[in-house]
């Protein structure tokens, strides 16, 4: 199976990353008040926001192709794999 923990880690990571500079730059534009500083967190927030969709974008993918190898695997020993969202039902006590 695919390891969640290293994607999420980037992930909150460039979220993290994306806030305190923001917060950062907030805290320098009160003290200044200037137009640069506004273009600055706009940057950032910007940046932020691109690093995010690119990390969540990459773990859809890996969630895609982990259902494609499970689905594949249940074809070769014979089961039928459910449709997309269907709720499988066990027939055993666990």
């Amino acid at each position: 199976m695919v390891a969640w923990g290293p994607l999420a880690a980037r992930a909150v990571g460039a979220v993290a990353s994306g806030v305190a500079g923001v917060a950062v730059v907030e805290g320098v534009r009160k003290l200044s008040g200037g137009r640069a500083v506004h273009e600055s967190a706009v940057a950032v927030t910007t940046l932020g926001m691109r690093v995010s969709r690119a990390a969540e974008a990459g773990a859809e993918k890996v969630r895609l192709n982990t259902a494609d190898v499970v689905a594949e695997a249940r074809e070769r020993v014979g089961e039928q794999a459910p449709p997309p969202g269907a709720v499988e039902k066990h027939d055993h006590e666990h």
